[in-house]
């Protein structure tokens, strides 16, 4: 039986896709590393974006005045952060679930990151993470492996999604 052991989740910008992995984080009964996205805002207007880990360190993915060579629109990314949060919160640490938040267009800047994500994803633990709705070659590479289920994350089913990867990750585990 050729299980999927990886699950990620996609869809349009601001679906839910980093809500439904907080609250997977929240439910998870297993020993988790990785990390999460959020956006910073301001008065309502988005400024940046933090990238936390399961174990506490937090730093900015990237931020409208961060000075870059790599920018997404009006934010300039941070490699540095990547590679010091990121990339070492996705390595395998003995069965440890994964959380991988996400592999997007500003990650995917750092080829460090893709390394790690790659190796994150041959390992023998369980990622649940997200992934950009389109997405260069990287992007669909992992989007072509055979190990991985893609959920789409819309309006109608995010409420239900968390309770779903949740039963999941426990028949996998188990």
């Amino acid at each position: 039986m050729n299980q999927k052991r990886n699950i990620f989740l996609t869809g349009a910008p601001s679906s839910g896709k980093t809500t439904v992995i907080k609250k997977v984080i929240e439910g998870l009964d297993y020993p988790a590393n990785g990390f999460y996205t959020e956006e910073e805002r301001i008065d309502s207007k988005r400024v940046g974006f933090l990238m936390k880990t399961l174990d506490g360190k937090m730093g900015y993915l990237a931020h409208q005045d961060i000075e870059s060579e790599f920018n997404i629109r009006r934010y300039g990314v941070s490699i540095e952060n990547i590679e010091r949060i990121a990339v070492l919160s996705i390595t395998p640490v003995n069965s440890n679930i994964i959380i991988l938040d996400e592999i997007g267009k500003m990650e995917c800047f750092s080829t460090s990151f893709k390394e790690a994500a790659t190796n994150a994803l041959d390992a023998l633990n369980v990622v649940i993470g997200t992934i950009t709705f389109g997405g260069g070659d990287f992007v669909q590479k992992i989007k072509e492996r055979a190990d991985i289920e893609i959920i789409e994350v819309t309006m109608e089913n995010r409420n239900s999604l968390p309770e779903v990867i949740l039963c999941k990750v426990k028949g996998l585990i188990n």
